[in-house]
């Protein structure tokens, strides 16, 4: 694979695509477990990042991620847009200086995402957060050590619906306890469109 500039402006298109088709069903999860306004925040944040990648040229993927990264921690309100912020924040220092990224330092990147995921919010996986999307793709991705449009997909897919058997502990579903067993995780679920989105770069790419 190889990774440019223009690739990762095409799966920031993808994602905010998604994100916008389904904000009102990510706002309906939130309502069940949370604040109610993650759809919300997710799209108002990723259309920003659409204007401001839209306003520029670039030549490394690094700066893509970065201007997204700063965006979506500056518009995306709750802890939705330091986080995010912070994985794409992580993965443009990881390939800092790289006109075009291959399997292996993307994967790195994916790592250093996760890493910074949970040292920002305090979580480990099982506690029905994003992390529980990210670290099995981050475990799948890192045993091939190439990045695979379809396994990608479907490792994001099953983890984001073995969130619904979890029981919060992180952030305000936590204190639905039991209650919160039964439902799907909106940071988990906008994490799988995310993914779903890369992978269809990657087939567009292929």
């Amino acid at each position: 694979m190889k990774f440019t500039a223009d690739l990762a402006i095409d799966w920031m298109t993808k994602a905010n695509q998604k994100i916008q088709d389904n904000k009102d069903y990510l706002s309906s999860l939130d309502q069940a477990i949370g604040d109610g306004d993650h759809g919300i925040n997710m799209a108002r944040g990723f259309d920003a990042v659409m204007n401001k990648l839209g306003n520029n040229d670039y030549e490394q993927v690094a700066d893509v991620w970065k201007e997204s990264a700063m965006t979506l921690m500056s518009k995306v309100g709750g802890a939705s847009g330091p986080l995010f912020g912070t994985a794409l924040l992580k993965m443009s220092m990881a390939v800092k200086g790289e006109a075009e990224v291959d399997d292996k330092t993307f994967v790195e990147a994916l790592e250093d995402a996760l890493a910074g995921i949970k040292q920002r919010g305090k979580a480990e996986e099982g506690e029905k957060t994003m992390i529980d999307v990210w670290a099995p793709v981050v475990e799948k991705m890192n045993e091939a050590q190439t990045v695979e449009a379809g396994v990608l997909r479907d490792t994001a897919e099953s983890a984001m619906e073995a969130t619904k058997d979890i029981v919060a502990t992180k952030g305000r579903a936590a204190y639905l306890k039991e209650r919160s067993k039964g439902h799907l995780d909106p940071g988990s679920v906008s994490s799988y469109y995310l993914f779903a989105a890369l992978a269809e770069t990657l087939e567009g790419e292929g």
